[in-house]
């Protein structure tokens, strides 16, 4: 008897303005990549980022209590953003690129 092979891709059909298809072609080719590979990759991110939104996070109360305390106590300052904070604007006199 023979066995029905288990299908592992799924095709997906759109209509789309040609405007956007000289779009994503024009991006896909500045990637070097296809249309498909280019298309099928942007909404793989883009879903990746919905579920990521909408992930619940779980914690226990004191989890969630030292959460809070971090979020609204003082921020810590950064020693690279104070280094750079106290730099001249390059249209500033006296600046110097960093080497």
């Amino acid at each position: 008897m023979a066995s029905v092979a288990e299908r592992k891709e799924y095709p997906i059909s759109m209509r789309l303005p040609e405007a956007d298809v000289a779009m994503i072609d024009r991006a896909a080719s500045l990637r070097g990549r296809s249309r498909t590979d280019f298309v099928r990759d942007a909404a793989v991110r883009a879903a990746e980022e919905v579920i990521m939104e909408n992930r619940l996070i779980r914690m226990s109360p004191e989890g969630f209590a030292n959460f809070m305390e971090v979020l609204t106590g003082p921020p810590a300052p950064v020693a690279e953003m104070v280094e750079l904070a106290g730099r001249p604007a390059p249209w500033e006199d006296g600046y110097e690129p960093k080497r």
